[in-house]
């Protein structure tokens, strides 16, 4: 649970809820399609997911118009899973992939979709620097040549590729 909130801190001293220079997220977002389970396929490794496999995270609608964000894996050092929910708000408008996150009080993190599936069923996610990307799935696996081409994306955005870790699911 701590690793989720080294998160939250790591995020807070990084700048918090931007979009790295020459990124654009997506338009044409529709929450009520995002909600649901998504499977962690590709990550950039950081303090707080180190060490954890089978991650997920799923979205679900909360009573004050935010998003419930619920991240959990499986970690394998102390053989136990671990969970942390957090918030999620839109930085702008509800159309545009651009949010921010945060699992702890007031402080946010960037929450930038820079590729969607039209049938939404793959996702890119940037920080709101280059240190932190995301490919999730709506399955625990994701068909080669998508996973590839979305590889090849975030590396033509300046994203360090050849660092992605790969999540046993």
């Amino acid at each position: 649970m701590k690793r989720w909130y080294l998160l939250v801190l790591a995020l807070l001293l990084s700048g918090c809820v931007g979009i790295p220079d020459g990124i654009t997220p997506v338009k044409d977002f529709q929450v009520e399609r995002y909600l649901g389970k998504w499977y962690e396929v590709a990550r950039l490794d950081h303090s707080f997911e180190r060490g954890l496999e089978q991650v997920t995270a799923e979205y679900s609608p909360r009573d004050d118009g935010d998003i419930r964000v619920i991240n959990r894996g499986y970690n394998t050092a102390k053989q136990q899973w671990e969970e942390a929910e957090g918030r999620a708000k839109f930085v702008g408008a509800q159309d545009v992939g651009q949010l921010k996150v945060s699992f702890f009080g007031p402080f946010y993190g960037g929450y930038n979709i820079v590729e969607l599936d039209p049938n939404y069923q793959y996702v890119l996610i940037v920080g709101n620097d280059r240190e932190y990307l995301w490919i999730l799935s709506r399955t625990p696996q994701l068909d080669a040549a998508v996973q590839q081409r979305l590889v090849d994306k975030a590396k033509s955005l300046g994203f360090a590729t050849d660092k992605l870790i790969f999540v046993k699911q």
